[in-house]
């Protein structure tokens, strides 16, 4: 059945999906890239990513994923023949036993993960944008490198030096500057949330989570997700559009037990069923508030952007783009 929600002008966003579909793609993918030692591994993330894409559609009309699995996998090569030079150096200085050689390749190493992961989150944005459709229409990533860079460094830093209380000031900001250098088509995106709900939202998981034995963490999930949704605007001929996320607590326990009880009785095989019907559950409660004209949405100047390296990193590093 097709999870639909619609705006006063009967625009709808959907997932249609199915989770024998998905289950057949999903362990295909897991056989191949077992039998090629990873090496399958780019061109499996491509066909998820396709499926998902289809299988989600506004106004009846299905989203695009444009990548290659050849150019992901070109990332791979880049993102690995890093990581084993890095590695190599800071196995080969432990191997000598010798402690400035050791502490320096150590120090080296971790700033090395610093420094990457914010070119990683920019460089994944601006190709899953670029490769990003629907209707012809591309999303487009405007972010400078430089920029997200420092405003990176800035928040570890800050988040360091608060003991990890900057860090819901820090989440917010990044959010921020990504959505409001996201564009699709001639619409603009962007994050109106600030780090002091973020703060409240968490601090309350913290204070309630052991005195409810963990029951509280439903309303934590459904708290987190509405401030996400519900601070995502979309400007569109210098209207707002807002998304509001209609889920209550009890939605949420019924998500996370069922799917926790899915993938334990069947030993992970019903993995590919919880992925579907988890984005089923989103759809279901997402609406678009305010009046939205598909049919204006018109392209702009397309970024042509075919550098999945970012992303393949993300993947290494296990960071979700958004």
């Amino acid at each position: 059945m097709d999870i639909i929600t619609k705006t006063k002008q009967n625009l709808s966003i959907k997932y249609v999906g199915k989770g024998v579909e998905f289950a057949i793609i999903y362990f295909k993918n897991i056989i191949l890239t077992i039998l090629t030692l990873g090496l399958y591994y780019p061109w499996a993330k491509v066909e998820i990513l396709k499926y998902h894409y289809q299988s989600t559609a506004l106004d009846d009309s299905r989203f695009s994923f444009n990548g290659t699995g050849k150019e992901v996998f070109r990332g791979f090569i880049k993102v690995y023949v890093i990581l084993i030079l890095v590695y190599g150096f800071l196995f080969y200085a432990l191997q000598t036993q010798h402690q400035v050689l050791m502490f320096s390749a150590i120090g080296l190493f971790y700033l090395f993960l610093l420094l990457v992961i914010p070119f990683a989150i920019h460089g994944a944005v601006r190709y899953r944008s670029s490769r990003s459709s629907w209707k012809g229409i591309h999303f487009k990533y405007l972010g400078d490198r430089a920029e997200f860079f420092w405003l990176y460094i800035k928040g570890i830093l800050l988040t360091l030096i608060t003991i990890g209380i900057y860090g819901a000031w820090f989440q917010v900001d990044l959010r921020k500057y990504i959505f409001s250098h996201l564009r699709f088509g001639n619409l603009s995106f962007d994050f109106k949330g600030d780090g002091g709900g973020l703060f409240w939202i968490n601090l309350k998981m913290i204070l309630l989570i052991y005195p409810t034995l963990g029951i509280y963490s439903f309303w934590y999930y459904k708290n987190l997700w509405k401030f996400y949704a519900e601070n995502t605007t979309i400007t569109q001929d210098g209207k707002t559009i807002n998304f509001k996320l209609k889920v209550e607590a009890g939605d949420v326990f019924e998500l996370v037990v069922v799917n926790f009880l899915l993938i334990l009785f069947t030993l992970g095989i019903a993995t590919p069923w919880v992925a579907v019907r988890t984005l089923k559950f989103f759809f279901r409660f997402l609406e678009i508030d305010g009046e939205f004209d598909a049919d204006s949405i018109q392209q702009v100047a397309y970024d042509d952007y075919d550098d999945a390296a970012g992303d393949d990193a993300l993947d290494f590093f296990d960071i979700d783009l958004l």
